[in-house]
């Protein structure tokens, strides 16, 4: 009996499990049914229409901005300081008064050197009344020619002496003229390195304060020596000088100027080549020691055609970009990208002007794959 009773209850277990396992596959089943079959998904993108621009091509390097002139502003003369006429930066005009050196002892000089032409001014008439004298009486034979040589000799003595004299007093008054401290050149200031007070020798190390021309400025710079061949053609004697940028880290153009000068040597341990470039700098926005991108004009390319540079993708067998066609759908395009500028892209061959290439969107999509236009951009 209990063996019939177990084999009952192995008999039900089994066919509740079958049970169990039709509903859930006939559960499964109506499922799929009601799915059905799908058509081709469609992908949103955002097309940009094939154009032709005229592309300016920049050669950009990295540079440091100098002043169109610097000198340090030194005494001529030695003494003390008398005072300091200038404020740190300021602009200043070429002759303006920077500093005063007490001048008496120059005035003492001067008087002195005055002094002794005077005297030797009144010898010179002196002289020259005796030689007159001489030359009368030698006609009358009453001196001899010696008389007469001596006196000519005495007369040029001094005559030399005179001429010596002014040209002590030109340099006595130099001397006083240098106790005013002028200006060499128009520009701006610096930092004041020598007090009112002090003690001041002519030519010393340290100066008074360095004077800095900076407008215009100059911003020196260096390019490849690969771009040789582009400049070639603007380095022979009277071709008009290329258009300058100075652009900052965040890309702002600061000033824009132009072409000064290629190095007449190219650096054999860096194959780079040195360039320089003026800036008006009317607004200050450069300042010597500051570090730039200086950016320079070769050539326009006329008509390009580009493309926004997102629309370019990499593949396999080179650059290629989705193109659309007239029927919704995509091809890929392979295509010859040039230069890259300012977001787009110069295509050199493989597209045509009017037509209209995928620019968002890509990373969904494959050959002949159905899309719509979310939005047309140029």
């Amino acid at each position: 009996m209990k063996s019939v009773f177990r084999a009952l209850v192995v008999m039900l277990v089994l066919s509740a499990i079958s049970l169990l396992v039709w509903q859930a596959r006939a559960k499964s089943l109506g499922k799929s049914a009601d799915k059905g079959p799908k058509g081709p998904q469609v992908v949103p993108v955002t097309l940009a229409e094939v154009s032709r621009q005229d592309i300016p091509v920049w050669l950009e390097g990295i540079g440091t901005v100098q002043a169109s002139n610097s000198v340090t502003v030194r005494p001529r003369v030695g003494g003390i300081l008398e005072s300091v006429e200038f404020s740190e930066g300021a602009m200043v005009k070429a002759g303006d008064v920077l500093a005063r050196i007490d001048p008496r002892p120059f005035e003492s000089a001067l008087a002195q050197a005055k002094a002794k032409k005077a005297q030797d001014e009144a010898q010179l008439a002196n002289a020259s009344a005796t030689l007159a004298r001489s030359q009368k009486l030698v006609k009358e034979n009453a001196v001899s020619q010696q008389i007469v040589d001596q006196a000519e000799a005495a007369q040029g003595q001094y005559e030399a002496l005179v001429k010596a004299d002014q040209a002590a007093i030109d340099a006595a008054q130099l001397d006083l003229d240098f106790t005013v401290v002028r200006a060499p050149i128009s520009g701006r200031t610096g930092v004041r390195m020598v007090d009112a007070g002090n003690v001041v020798t002519a030519s010393q190390a340290e100066g008074l304060v360095v004077l800095n021309e900076i407008q215009p400025v100059s911003v020196i710079f260096t390019l490849p020596q690969r771009h040789l061949a582009a400049l070639s053609p603007h380095m022979k004697p009277g071709a008009a000088p290329l258009k300058t940028q100075a652009v900052d880290d965040d890309g702002r153009t600061l000033d824009e100027g132009s072409l000064t000068l290629v190095d007449n040597q190219i650096d054999n341990t860096t194959g780079t080549l040195r360039l320089k470039a003026t800036f008006p700098n009317k607004d200050f926005t450069l300042w010597p020691g500051q570090y730039v991108s200086a950016k320079v004009l070769v050539e326009t390319k006329q008509g390009s055609l580009v493309v926004p540079t997102e629309a370019v993708q990499p593949g396999l067998k080179g650059d290629f970009v989705y193109l659309a066609k007239e029927d919704q759908s995509v091809e890929a395009r392979q295509v010859d990208a040039g230069m890259e500028l300012e977001g787009m892209t110069v295509i050199e061959k493989g597209l045509q002007p009017g037509d209209r290439v995928v620019r968002e969107g890509q990373n969904k999509l494959k050959p002949g794959a159905k899309i719509s236009v979310k939005e047309a951009k140029l």
